[in-house]
């Protein structure tokens, strides 16, 4: 969708064992919740036997053969594949902000039960994060596990809690809600459907196995139990580690490349942009000791964006261009080069005309064009299906995540909102804005200090 996008070279094709470090090649630094292949993977291997378990998949997704069994069960194999890629959840901040993009996400809101409070939704975040560190490091949930992934290791999951506007009202909080949280303006793009929007608290989960996320999302849904009930629930996918011959920039369902100018953590500027200071001293414009919890957090916009994707089609191939401003074969401008190679926005043809158009999506989401507006998008896909006319019910889960979203997502969707060639092929139908704290420390669970504080 927007040109500043997906991280680049964070796409799930760019990772591998060795890439996850950073590598040549690789997603570059991450945050202490970084990705880490492990050489033992705790209560979870995969024991390739001749002809019983199957493949064992190498770390670019091929197939590396059957394995001999072991000869006693103290001789596991350990994971060797993309399985095996461990995130963790204790960290400056909450995974599945910088994380490479995952293969397979679902995104789940709730509302507090009634009568539930803040001592309630301090026991639930108990929970959630205990759920959260266990799942995350490749071990069974508890005692009521259900043994969905019981033969995977981590495969890359993280889970992320953030809290929505309702939450400090229901929980004698409003005086801690910060002022970024204020519902975002209505767009002349909605079409949103309130039952598919906002909430008390959200989760993000994200893995790279099908199994792994369902089990994540399974037991939150269980460690909810009384004190939450489930508001909505969306599911998503993108390509999987390995599928191409080469690391490239990922596609959406149109066939684009999306992800080419996204902020990196490689840029000096991306924690300021992307991510709540910490306090410091005595005054200042984020000084205010009421949202100290917000330290290191961020503040995620989730839409869900449909995509007409038969009229879409039936656009030729230079006009779908024309719409983004790139070429579709390999994202490179319409100016010339290649996908990195900056837009000139001022060349024309031998007519004259703007070879970039003037209402191009790329051209309309540069932050140089935007006062600066910076966010790291990081969506997933979607198809829920046809309906009855056989028209696909498919698009995008936008994710974007920024210090400030009156400066990173309002800015830029109602530039949008006024005159994006894009509009007219997409559909905003549900919408959210949630706060999302700094990472828990080792001992603290998501959110102590605003429910403890």
């Amino acid at each position: 969708m927007a040109d500043q996008s997906t991280p680049e070279a964070r796409t799930p094709e760019a990772r591998t064992p060795e890439t996850a470090h950073g590598s040549p090649g690789g997603p570059g630094p991450l945050d202490s919740a970084s990705t880490t292949a492990r050489a033992g993977i705790s209560r979870r291997r995969l024991l390739g036997t001749a002809g019983a378990t199957g493949l064992v998949l190498g770390a670019a997704g091929g197939a590396a053969g059957y394995a001999a069994a072991p000869s006693s069960p103290t001789a596991a194999t350990p994971l060797t594949s993309l399985g095996s890629e461990q995130v963790m959840f204790h960290g400056k901040h909450q995974p599945g902000i910088t994380t490479p993009m995952q293969s397979r996400g679902h995104l789940i809101a709730f509302d507090l039960a009634a009568g539930a409070g803040r001592k309630e939704a301090a026991a639930l975040l108990r929970r959630w994060s205990d759920t959260a560190r266990r799942l995350m490091a490749g071990d069974p949930a508890g005692s009521r596990d259900t043994d969905v992934a019981r033969d995977a290791g981590p495969a890359s999951l993280t889970v992320t809690f953030g809290f929505g506007h309702s939450f400090f009202g229901r929980t004698g909080l409003a005086e801690q809600r910060p002022a970024a949280l204020d519902p975002l303006p209505d767009f002349s793009s909605d079409h949103l459907d309130k039952n598919r929007s906002n909430g008390d608290l959200w989760v993000q989960i994200g893995a790279d196995d099908a199994l792994v996320a369902f089990h994540a999302l399974r037991a939150v849904q269980q460690d909810a139990g009384s004190a939450a009930r489930v508001r909505w629930q969306m599911n998503g996918f993108n390509r999987s580690p390995g599928a191409t011959t080469h690391p490239m920039t990922a596609r959406n369902l149109m066939g684009q490349v999306d992800g080419t100018r996204n902020p990196k953590p490689s840029d000096t500027d991306f924690d300021q942009r992307i991510f709540v200071p910490e306090q410091h001293g005595s005054s200042g414009e984020n000084e205010n000791k009421e949202h100290a919890w917000m330290a290191n957090g961020s503040y995620a916009v989730v839409r869900r964006i449909r995509m007409l994707l038969d009229d879409w089609e039936k656009l030729p191939v230079k006009a779908q261009e024309e719409v983004i401003g790139r070429r579709k074969s390999d994202g490179a401008p319409l100016t010339g080069g290649t996908e990195t190679t900056e837009m000139d926005l001022e060349k024309t043809d031998e007519a004259g005309n703007l070879i970039v158009p003037i209402n191009a999506h790329a051209r309309i989401t540069r932050p140089d064009q935007n006062g600066g507006a910076a966010m790291v998008r990081r969506p997933f896909s979607y198809h829920d299906g046809f309906d009855a006319d056989g028209v696909p019910d498919a698009g995008l889960l936008f994710i974007c995540w920024q210090a400030d979203p009156l400066r990173g997502f309002v800015p830029v969707q109602r530039k949008l909102d006024r005159g994006d060639a894009l509009s007219q092929f997409i559909r905003h139908e549900a919408s959210g804005l949630f706060a999302v704290p700094g990472g828990a420390a080792e001992g603290e669970y998501v959110g102590q200090r605003l429910l403890e504080g």
